[in-house]
């Protein structure tokens, strides 16, 4: 299996000689294309910190971070700016869509930045709408959607592009329980039907027993790690409470 995303020992050191934090401690794991994996972990153990990293929005103290096979750790300037425009996809909690622009315009922009014609855009932006069922939304714009379609044209944005790696920064956490999961089932459709390798960052169990695999982060290194493997979604979920029990005290944070 290919691997798309290779975390090579990073640590991420914050401050200086004199007070250091340590939020990323020696942390190594891959993921397969067209994997679904969910990092889980209470506030502060380092998780949206490994997200940031990733998404080079953040730059690594020591490691390295491979991404189809592409040392990012070493990219600057222009190969960075190309890297985070073709090779990723993000979605966030708060969405970030331009509230001046319909939701065909959010979603177009991603392609207009690569110089795709016309045409190609607009055949693009319906096959995403319609696999993401958006389609009574793309003449809307943002304070016109309910947050479930927001999350929908952010998540129909972040993967027009056939990007490597979408990598999805607490997708549910602005969303209500109807709108989360009918998120997570087109994250299931994108992931199982369009191969579409994801990696998010959650500290809601609900959420994370979408995935085929959950890896818990606590102090800034690897806790655990489960596997779904062929169990259902309610199976899968109880043993990821149980882990987070095991976590110690951490239970309200992590779900």
């Amino acid at each position: 299996m290919e691997h798309i995303v290779e975390i090579k020992r990073i640590e991420k050191y914050y401050g200086n000689k004199s007070s250091l934090t340590k939020a990323i401690d020696g942390i190594s794991f891959d993921v397969d294309k067209g994997e679904f994996v969910a990092i889980m972990g209470a506030s502060g153990s380092g998780k949206t910190t490994l997200l940031n990293c990733i998404s080079t929005i953040d730059k690594v103290t020591a490691g390295n971070i491979y991404v189809g096979g592409i040392d990012i750790t070493k990219l600057k300037n222009k190969e960075l700016n190309r890297f985070r425009r073709e090779e990723l996809g993000f979605i966030f909690q708060d969405f970030n869509l331009l509230d001046t622009l319909t939701a065909y315009e959010n979603i177009a922009l991603a392609l207009s930045i690569q110089n795709v014609g016309a045409k190609e855009i607009d055949s693009k932006i319906k096959k995403v709408a319609y696999d993401l069922d958006i389609e009574d939304v793309l003449n809307k714009y943002p304070y016109q959607m309910s947050g479930g379609q927001k999350q929908r044209v952010a998540s129909a944005r972040a993967i027009i592009t056939n990007p490597r790696l979408i990598l999805a920064d607490e997708p549910t956490g602005a969303l209500d329980s109807k709108s989360s999961k009918m998120l997570l089932e087109r994250f299931n459709h994108l992931n199982k039907d369009l191969m579409a390798t994801i990696l998010m960052v959650t500290h809601d169990a609900f959420t994370a027993s979408y995935a085929s695999r959950v890896i818990f982060i606590k102090d800034g290194r690897i806790f655990n790690e489960l596997l779904r493997a062929g169990r259902s979604r309610k199976e899968f979920f109880d043993e990821i409470i149980d882990v987070v029990t095991m976590l110690g005290g951490e239970l309200n944070d992590a779900l």
